[in-house]
């Protein structure tokens, strides 16, 4: 059988570096449990922005789209003198270099870049994936920008004051207090995650103001949001019982007419007007405890423009060679952000006050299996 031999550092056809990392750009991104929540315009869960001119340290900017409230005129009235301003706020995202690498011994110089890089393809993949992934999850957590493991009980309390109307403790509106320590305590086991819940984190979405937006699906002409759930309380949420079976029974319609749609592939289940999705990697609340130590884990409800997710510079592979040709390394390095979209109530400087844009947050009790 006749042999092709590959001349060193001559990469197959149609396999160069730039080619590689497009691919591996799109690749990782593609299977990301987010994607299907992902778009590039206003009514895309998350938000995705590029700008390519952009470096390290540099701001991508999000307008934050709210909904037409006005009623317009009729007939001959006159429209001029009666527009409605534009309800929009913006907000900048500041982009940062993320980057890993893998090193590979006693390389075979005869092997090209390109197969350097497959080598290690796999392993960087999946490291990026998982990252992408871990991002987005601090980010639906966030308090102001700043990841909740590692806010502070000031920073908490600012939060929790100004998102009076998207934040739920328990089973009740009425366990709202300002102080996010006081509201979490107040909890008990008992207070647990449940359609019923559900249904109160939808209405507090629609009557936030402003309302955070749901996300319209076309081939059903209908709008939904979307819930991400952790592990603990998505079991609460379906365990056989009859408060649940009507969960059950609710999805068996559902099932058939959203088979067309990626919202609703995989194992996703509906209800009221939500698609659910357990998200095992949320994990409990670990800063404060409920009632008598009960344990406390979040439930993101999500609208649209709850997460902008920034990239300025996309997947960038290169190789390295050290101690004398033995050591071959090859790495990545994209510049982005993600980061939850908030707005601030002054209209002027847009900074103070500081809200949530697309979503709900919910605490319920999820005791450890």
């Amino acid at each position: 059988m006749a042999q092709t031999y590959i001349p060193v550092g001559t990469a197959r056809t149609g396999l160069t570096p730039q080619y590689w990392d497009d691919n591996f750009f799109k690749d990782y991104v593609r299977s990301s449990r987010f994607r299907r929540y992902m778009g590039t315009d206003e009514a895309s869960i998350i938000q995705v922005r590029e700008d390519l001119t952009k470096k390290r340290g540099d701001t991508i900017a999000f307008a934050l789209v709210n909904e037409l409230t006005g009623a317009g005129v009729t007939g001959s009235s006159t429209l001029k003198g009666n527009e409605e301003a534009m309800r929009s706020r913006s907000l900048n995202l500041t982009v940062d270099v993320l980057r890993h690498a893998v090193v590979v011994d006693d390389w075979d110089v005869q092997k090209s870049v390109i197969d350097l890089r497959n080598a290690a393809k796999a392993q960087l993949r999946e490291w990026a994936q998982k990252t992408l992934r871990d991002d987005i999850i601090r980010a639906l957590g966030q308090v102001n920008g700043v990841n909740f493991a590692s806010t502070s009980a000031a920073q908490r309390n600012t939060w929790t004051a100004a998102n009076s109307d998207r934040l739920l403790f328990g089973l009740t509106t009425t366990n709202y207090t300002s102080i996010y320590a006081t509201a979490i305590q107040s909890l008990t086991a008992a207070e647990q995650l449940t359609p019923l819940v559900l249904s109160l984190m939808k209405r507090m979405a629609q009557a936030a103001s402003p309302k955070v937006r749901p996300v319209y699906v076309k081939e059903m002409d209908q709008e939904w949001y979307v819930c991400f759930v952790g592990p603990r309380a998505w079991r609460d949420l379906t365990e056989d019982s009859p408060t649940t079976n009507v969960l059950t029974l609710a999805n068996r319609d559902a099932r058939v007419r959203g088979v067309d749609n990626p919202l609703f592939t995989g194992d996703s289940l509906v209800w009221d007007g939500m698609i659910l999705r357990e998200i095992p990697e949320i994990g409990p609340e670990t800063l404060v405890s409920g009632s008598a130590g009960a344990a406390i884990e979040p439930v993101y409800l999500c609208g649209a423009q709850a997460i902008g997710l920034a990239w300025a510079q996309r997947t960038k592979s290169t190789t390295d060679i050290d101690d004398y040709e033995f050591l071959h390394g090859v790495g990545v390095q994209e510049i982005r952000t993600v980061q939850k979209l908030r707005f601030g109530t002054d209209p002027v400087t847009e900074t103070t006050t500081l809200r949530d844009h697309g979503m709900v947050t919910a605490f319920v009790a999820a005791a450890a299996d």
